[in-house]
């Protein structure tokens, strides 16, 4: 039986450009993520955005840019998205310190 659509796991590259540094941008993303079972990444990029990989449903994904953008003194003024290649194996969410 083939998968419904809308529970079809993607991977999202994300890049988030705005007031996205030192408001709690990727703390937000990891709770978020981890709650609604969202695996990847999220780190602060060195020209002031973020960028982020994020698995999972649609809806799981849309969850977790939804709790980000609700979150005090965040602004995102662009969201670039692209969907790569699901990664096998991968288990939970969590930031990323590097560049």
């Amino acid at each position: 039986m083939a998968e419904r659509e809308d529970n079809r796991v993607v991977r999202r590259a994300l890049r988030f450009t705005g007031s996205v540094q030192g408001v709690g941008f990727r703390w937000r993303a990891v709770q978020a993520a981890n709650a609604v079972g969202a695996t990847g990444w999220v780190r602060n990029d060195p020209d002031g955005g973020v960028s982020m990989e994020i698995q999972g449903t649609e809806a799981q994904i849309d969850a977790v840019i939804l709790a980000v953008e609700r979150g005090s003194y965040v602004i995102i003024e662009n969201l670039f998205a692209k969907t790569i290649p699901p990664a096998e194996g991968e288990h939970g969410f969590f930031a990323r310190d590097d560049d």
